[in-house]
């Protein structure tokens, strides 16, 4: 759905992984292709959402947008990058956290304002949207989404009386919880990233165009190089005038989602000066140390398990097989409509590799166990190949608190690890041994202190506070909130 926003006022579980949050990608590049290479951008981040896609362009006069429900590839077509001609684009993939999966809800946002016209993407959650939702309906706001990202995008124009970026700075005080923002009016693109730096943003270049985008391997995909990532409460704009940053007050302590770099960017991305592939093979060699396991084989559940499977292998000195072959063809079990289909995804997706594993004690790695449901399929399968004996490693500690912060975990009756022991999550999905890596183990990795991530999943100690029953649920359990 192609349309000129300057001339129409038109807007439009059951699995055992987190679901992911979005994906931003935005470029000001005057004399490039910037839809096109936003297109790319986003296809390199379409693990970070998968429901649907979006990208807007401004020539300096108007914002076009085009946005549907669907992957990168099914949302564009060559004919319509070719209309998506301007200075700057700003692109988004879209998981949603808040807000049903409908095309209204997707991303970016783009409406008019007192100065002319704003387009937003947003990764993140924020933990006091019904708040500020309800404060704005009773002083007369329209909502056409149900998305927290249209309570940011209303309060940044509310506050642009003077400039976009006071706008901005008055919003950050409004808004609580987790925002890496894309912002582009007519002439200028900005990137905020929340007080705690809890979802990723970089920068990045290619000659003289300037990029903001979630994960680097963004940047690798168009050619360009990787400056730095955007400070906890950092504002950068971007426009004909060059880079220039505006840095709010951060938190007293971080809050950079720890999960980022067990499992949901990609292993060839680089967060906060920390190579994503590297510290996943250091958590397997980490595992190894902690738990020697008696086995013929170390194998991998793929693609989330490579890297932490080949560094408990080097670590132990035990061969490191494929024994699970991944069908390459088929998503995330997650998208799938319904139960049936997510059953039948599981057993189209992973094939036992039997000449390899018959016969054999097995080690099988995995970044996390979320429900428990895919995991004892997993045992199953490979049970089914003929070892003799299946053990399972987690490279990270077992799941007990739901994420308030953009990762689709939100009930806790739902996650394993906080209803069954380690010993009953074993014998729940079937394996011969479990062990998860220890907290301890876990920032042993980074060699940084507890208070520079966010652990919440892990331990219940939330940087930043929840309003609602969520809030009420997390004090009430003794757990910190500020």
């Amino acid at each position: 759905m192609l349309f000129q926003t300057d001339r129409s006022n038109r807007k439009n579980n059951d699995h055992d992984k987190p679901e992911e949050e979005c994906g931003i990608f935005g470029i000001y590049g005057p004399g490039l292709d910037v839809s096109r290479l936003t297109y790319y951008g986003l296809y390199a981040l379409q693990h970070r959402g998968q429901e649907s896609a979006g990208i807007a362009v401004s020539d300096g006069s108007g914002i076009s947008l085009h946005k549907d429900m669907g992957l990168v590839p099914e949302v564009f077509s060559d004919d319509i990058l070719q209309k998506l001609q301007g200075r700057m684009a700003l692109g988004h993939v879209r998981y949603s956290t808040t807000g049903s999966s409908l095309v209204l809800n997707a991303q970016p946002l783009v409406c008019y304002y007192s100065k002319g016209m704003i387009a937003l993407a947003h990764n993140g959650n924020l933990t006091n949207t019904a708040d500020l939702r309800e404060r704005l309906a009773l002083e007369g706001s329209v909502f056409q989404s149900t998305i927290d990202s249209e309570v940011i995008v209303n309060l940044i124009a509310r506050y642009s009386q003077g400039s976009i970026e006071d706008g901005i700075k008055m919003t950050m005080k409004q808004v609580r919880g987790a925002y890496s923002l894309a912002v582009m009016t007519e002439d200028k693109l900005i990137g905020v990233r929340d007080p705690w730096g809890v979802r990723p943003l970089c920068i990045g270049r290619l000659g003289d165009a300037y990029i903001l985008a979630s994960e680097s391997c963004a940047l690798d995909t168009v050619s360009a190089e990787l400056i730095r990532d955007v400070e906890p409460g950092e504002i950068v704009i971007i426009s004909e005038a060059g880079l220039v940053s505006h840095r709010t007050e951060p938190e007293e302590r971080k809050g950079m989602c720890i999960f980022e770099y067990i499992y949901l960017a990609r292993p060839d991305s680089i967060i906060d000066g920390f190579h994503v592939s590297e510290v996943r093979r250091e958590m397997g060699r980490q595992l190894a140390r902690e738990y020697p396991v008696d086995v013929d084989l170390v194998i991998p559940i793929p693609d989330s398990g490579n890297a932490a499977a080949r560094g408990y292998a080097l670590e132990s000195g035990i061969p490191f097989e494929d024994g699970l072959m991944k069908n390459r063809y088929i998503g995330r079990t997650f998208i799938q409509p319904n139960q049936a289909m997510r059953d039948l995804a599981v057993r189209l997706k992973l094939n036992p590799v039997r000449n390899i594993l018959k016969g054999k004690r097995v080690l099988m790695i995995d970044d996390s166990i979320v429900r428990g449901t895919t995991s004892g399929k997993m045992v199953k399968m490979v049970r089914d190949a003929g070892v003799k004996e299946v053990h399972m490693c987690i490279s990270s500690p077992p799941i007990e608190w739901p994420c308030h912060y953009g990762i689709d975990t939100s009930d806790r009756d739902e996650l394993i690890a906080a209803k069954l022991s380690v010993e009953e999550i074993r014998k729940h999905i079937g394996a011969d041994g479990l062990h998860y890596l220890s907290m301890d183990g876990l920032l042993k990795v980074f060699g940084s202190p507890r208070n520079f991530f966010c652990t919440a999943c892990f331990d219940g100690d939330y940087p930043i506070r929840v309003s609602g029953q969520a809030g009420k649920f997390c004090l009430e359990n003794g757990r910190k909130c500020k």
